[in-house]
């Protein structure tokens, strides 16, 4: 026999808490982020480049394409920002939206940059070197 469940009152208020703690931690997240572009981006650059995830012939030049992204990223619509990480969606179980919409932005865009030689490293790595970076942002 199959079973019937009923989602009650309960069920719902906790549904409910977990989808405004994530939804609020993506507020945090993206205002603290338009508040530090230029910083975060000169130190997701450099991450990237000294871990050897990306090569390139100009640092500033790839410190300017993820700026831009941040940029993009605080401007961007719900919808967008989930149509640009849906292929990375099940990189992580619990991923960090900005950190998830960077490394789709490097693995998809990035690396056919005219300054970027190639881009090394699985999403995994390219997405650890990123939330390294956003966790002591945020903190």
């Amino acid at each position: 026999m199959s079973k019937i469940f009923y989602t009650g009152n309960r069920e719902a208020k906790l549904l409910s808490k977990i989808e405004s703690s994530k939804e609020r931690e993506r507020i945090r997240t993206i205002s603290t982020i338009r508040d530090n572009v230029d910083s975060f981006s000169n130190k997701v650059a450099m991450k990237l480049i000294e871990s050897g995830l990306v090569e390139t012939v100009s640092k500033s030049s790839i410190e300017n394409q993820i700026a831009r992204c941040l940029d993009d990223l605080c401007k961007a619509e719900d919808f967008d920002i989930d149509y640009m990480v849906a292929p990375f969606r099940t990189l992580i179980s619990n991923p960090n939206i900005a950190s998830l919409y960077l490394t789709a932005f490097i693995v998809e865009k990035l690396i056919n940059h005219r300054d970027v030689i190639d881009v090394y490293g699985s999403d995994d790595d390219i997405y650890y070197c990123i939330q390294k970076e956003l966790t002591t942002l945020l903190q």
